[in-house]
């Protein structure tokens, strides 16, 4: 079977925030990659998460909760009902400390593995807050929704991508100035 190739036009961001960005917005209409396993399937193998993690319906259906979980969080920021909906869905997995031939480790266990994707989008998230709650963005342009970390020296980053929103904002800008005069 070939390899489908990923249509988000943002990927790479911390498992947290790409899980998020399976949602964009294109030409006015939302787009939404996790309406089938094939979306799973593409979303998993971007992660690195395909070969331990089986794209079914109930690892879609646990993954789709989790995403809805995580918009949540990150649409209001120490929300009680938004926190309790990732605590649920941390609420499925746990870290189990290990020792291995290279020395200390860790290892995330689950009662139920359709949970892991899921489970470990909600975890990555919570690194992300320890590290730096400030750098996680949504894009600042008005019809965009996708969301990154801000990895720029200076924290300054506003747009999901330059060439896209970033430059849609400008000329925008530049088209208000110019009927101005």
């Amino acid at each position: 079977m070939p390899a489908m190739s990923d249509p988000r036009p943002l990927t790479g961001e911390p498992v947290s925030l790409d899980l998020l960005n399976t949602q964009w917005m294109q030409d006015g209409v939302r787009q939404d990659l996790l309406t089938g396993v094939d979306g799973l399937l593409i979303w998993l193998t971007a992660n690195g998460l395909a070969e331990r993690f089986t794209a079914d319906a109930a690892t879609l259906e646990r993954t789709v909760t989790a995403r809805g979980a995580l918009a949540a969080l990150v649409d209001s920021p120490g929300d009680p009902t938004a926190t309790a909906r990732v605590d649920e869905v941390l609420g499925h997995g746990r870290i189990r400390a290990k020792l291995t031939t290279d020395g200390p480790g860790e290892e995330a266990e689950f009662a139920d593995p359709a949970w892991g994707p899921g489970w470990l989008a909600a975890r990555g998230h919570l690194d992300l807050l320890r590290t730096a709650p400030d750098r996680i963005r949504a894009c600042a342009h008005g019809a965009c929704i996708l969301h990154f970390f801000d990895t720029s020296r200076n924290g300054t980053r506003r747009w999901c991508s330059m060439a896209q929103c970033g430059n849609r904002a400008k000329a925008s800008r530049h088209y208000a100035r110019s009927r101005e005069d």
